[in-house]
């Protein structure tokens, strides 16, 4: 291996991270029924056939074979066809806008556990995770539990990019004005890497987070301390419309030098339905509601940095 590479995608802590591995692996090894043995008829046909092997047979006027034929054509289909069952069956079992899969969850020990919703915002360089149970959030940290569904509610604030945690799977687009969902499962405590997958400015390369799997316990005391600011990365303000204005300003560019990665930090109080508020800038002041029932508008001033909500059905 190169210093430069890495083999998250080999290494996965969940059961989607395991599947996409899985898919990627079985699916190398069906093609590679047709790379292995190409490279070696190439190099049998070139050894027998070559000009200083008076033996071998010798056909001028050869022209078809049915043999050759089946060979050239069967084969592929077949691939095709198998490669195709594969895909279709893994697209719809791993969808990342479906809950994870009930059977999934026993492998999991975890068909009881209630999901843990996460709402996740991209900004200009950096990360915003909001827990609207909790009432919190945090940047550049993804702090969630082991062995509990995570049900990921992603948009943007800034230009499209894409979301990844390799280790956990399924990479997943976050676009202004949109919601996308990712469910995702962390199996055992650890630090995963996560990123911004597509290029999105200067700062793309610092755009990077840390997705922390802990044990309940663990993730329950986690909570407690970021309420009562007792963590080393608390900010003394809640996250409300006027400190998210600072904290989604990008900053200043000169020369095209990338800025610094944004710090860890963590917000005791975060203000009630922000997340539906950063869709609605980017469409006339309309977002669904927070269960997805209904429609709400917002007077949205200052591009969308102040305003009123009001929900209703439709």
């Amino acid at each position: 291996m190169l210093s430069g590479c890495t083999v998250d995608l080999l290494q996965p802590g969940g059961p989607i991270g395991e599947g996409n591995r899985d898919m990627m692996v079985l699916e190398f090894a069906v093609m590679m029924c047709v790379v292995v043995p190409t490279c070696i008829a190439t190099l049998v046909i070139a050894w027998k056939y070559r000009a200083a092997n008076t033996k071998a047979e010798y056909k001028p006027k050869w022209a078809h074979s049915n043999v050759l034929e089946v060979f050239i054509w069967g084969i592929p289909v077949l691939i095709i066809a198998v490669l195709s069952c594969i895909n279709f069956w893994s697209t719809h079992y791993y969808d990342p806008y479906k809950p994870l899969a009930q059977d999934m969850l026993k492998r999991e020990h975890a068909e009881n556990t209630k999901p843990l919703e996460v709402q996740v915002v991209s900004l200009d360089w950096k990360w915003l995770f909001i827990y609207p149970e909790q009432g919190i959030a945090t940047i550049n940290e993804l702090d969630v539990p082991t062995k509990t569904p995570l049900d990921l509610h992603i948009t943007s604030d800034s230009v499209m990019t894409s979301f990844f945690i390799p280790q956990l799977g399924s990479q997943i687009y976050s676009m202004a004005g949109m919601e996308t969902r990712l469910h995702l499962l962390a199996r055992k405590p650890g630090s995963y890497r996560g990123e911004a997958a597509q290029y999105s400015g200067p700062g793309f390369s610092g755009m990077k987070f840390r997705a922390i799997a802990m044990p309940q316990e663990q993730f329950a005391s986690w909570v407690e301390n970021v309420r009562t600011g007792t963590s080393q990365f608390a900010e003394k303000d809640a996250l409300d419309e006027k400190t998210y204005r600072r904290y989604a300003t990008p900053p200043a560019v000169s020369n095209e030098v990338a800025p610094a990665p944004a710090p860890v930090t963590y917000f005791s109080n975060v203000q009630s339905a922000l997340f539906q508020h950063i869709i609605a800038k980017y469409n006339n002041g309309m977002a669904r509601d927070a269960n997805g029932n209904g429609v709400m508008h917002m007077d949205m001033q200052n591009n969308g940095a102040n305003g009123t909500s009001s929900a209703t059905g439709m």
